[in-house]
């Protein structure tokens, strides 16, 4: 009976618990690397670099924090051990979204600039990460491709995809369905360039796929 009504309440705890707020554990002065401790020696993408439970437990009673898995990303290859010793890259993204060599859409460099007025390396490239009082479902909080293009900016596909994906065929739009060369050779697609941009390059043209 006295486990029955254990699990119950720390089902009851994990139920009515708080959305978890980057925002509100950066306003206390934690350090990204103070809950995320494996990120500096983490050189896979497959790394789970989630914080153990043990560390929530530092602050938080125990039941109060679940910590779900990390979501599956179309990223086969990342080293973040690499990546944290080049230190704050926002001035890189914004210098290429400036000199409009980034290769994102133009809305969507409009809302990246409003995230690269800051001083935290991680924000950098995690994006909203600092005004985050929730996780959301499809996080948004993870690098535009258009942001590590701006260093990785030899494009020449499928071959440069693969530095970083190992299956580049689930990255095609659902554009490119049977048949979308010759839509598209129709101008029936109604495509804009800078859609094309962020896996075709900047410079694509239309003989470098036909």
């Amino acid at each position: 009976m006295a486990y029955l009504l254990q699990g119950l309440i720390l089902c009851a705890a994990l139920a009515t618990a708080a959305p978890f707020s980057h925002k509100h554990h950066l306003a206390l002065k934690l350090g990204c690397a103070t809950c995320h401790q494996t990120v500096a020696q983490s050189k896979s993408a497959a790394d789970n670099n989630l914080p153990d439970v043990a560390v929530c437990t530092s602050c938080h009673k125990p039941g109060e924090v679940s910590i779900k898995a990390p979501s599956v990303r179309t990223v086969d290859k990342f080293n973040h051990a690499l990546h944290t010793k080049m230190g704050n890259l926002a001035p890189a993204f914004r210098g290429a979204i400036t000199a409009k060599t980034w290769l994102g859409q133009k809305t969507e460099a409009e809302t990246r600039l409003l995230h690269l007025d800051t001083k935290n390396a991680c924000a950098s490239c995690h994006q909203g990460i600092e005004q985050s009082e929730a996780i959301p479902a499809k996080s948004a909080h993870f690098p535009h491709m258009a942001d590590c293009l701006t260093c990785h900016n030899k494009i020449d596909p499928p071959f440069s995809c693969e530095q970083c994906h190992s299956t580049p065929a689930k990255l095609q739009p659902a554009s490119h369905s049977p048949g979308f060369i010759d839509r598209h050779n129709r101008f029936k697609s109604q495509l804009e360039r800078d859609t094309c941009t962020v896996c075709h390059g900047s410079e694509f043209r239309c003989l470098g796929c036909h």
